[in-house]
C-alpha cells in the first residue's frame, strides 16, 4: 500500500505543526509521509526542540517551510490545521487533499513569562498534540488492517 502524504499547518511552523510531523514520522513513517508547513514561517523554536529532545523524538532536519513550498507541487491526502488561524486563512481548495482536518491547539510561542512557565506551556501543548496524532494513526490503522508500528 502507497504511503499517504499528510501536511500539517500553522501559522508560524516553529511549533505545533512541527511536533505534529516529528511525531507522525516517529509512529507512522511506514503509512505516511509527514510534511508541516507555515503561512509566516518564523523558524524553529528552541522550545519547540528541547521539548521533543526530552521525550526522546528528534526535530533534527526539519526546518521552518512556508506553505509556498508544497502549494502546487505536492499532493497531501491529508491536510491538518493546527492552528485556528492556519484553518482561517488556508486555500479552501487544495487539489488532491482527500481529508481536511483541524486540530486546534494554544500557541506555546505567544505564551509569557519566564522560560519555566514556558516550557510548561510548550510540554502542555507538546502532549496535546502528542495524544492527537497517536489517536489519528490508531484510527488510521483500523481502517487499514494495519497493525505494525514504525518507531525508529
Amino acid at each position: 500500500m502507497p504511503k499517504s502524504n499528510v501536511l500539517f499547518l500553522c501559522t508560524g511552523n516553529s511549533a505545533r505543526s512541527q511536533m505534529a510531523e516529528a511525531f507522525l514520522r516517529h509512529y507512522a513513517s511506514d503509512l505516511f509521509n509527514a510534511y508541516s508547513a507555515g503561512l509566516e514561517p518564523r523558524g524553529m523554536n528552541p522550545f519547540t526542540v528541547k521539548v521533543m529532545n526530552e521525550i526522546g523524538i528528534s526535530v533534527e532536519g526539519q526546518y521552518s517551510k512556508s506553505l509556498r513550498e508544497y502549494l502546487g507541487k505536492q499532493l497531501f491526502a491529508y491536510l491538518v490545521t493546527v492552528c485556528a488561524d492556519a484553518e482561517a486563512r488556508c486555500p479552501t481548495v487544495w487539489p488532491g487533499v482527500q481529508y481536511r482536518l483541524h486540530w486546534k491547539f494554544d500557541d506555546p510561542a505567544a505564551e509569557q513569562g519566564t522560560d519555566e512557565q514556558k516550557l510548561a506551556k510548550f510540554r502542555e501543548v507538546r502532549d496535546q498534540i502528542h495524544a492527537a496524532v497517536k489517536a489519528f494513526v490508531a484510527e488510521e490503522r483500523a481502517k487499514h488492517g494495519a497493525t505494525s508500528t514504525s518507531q525508529r
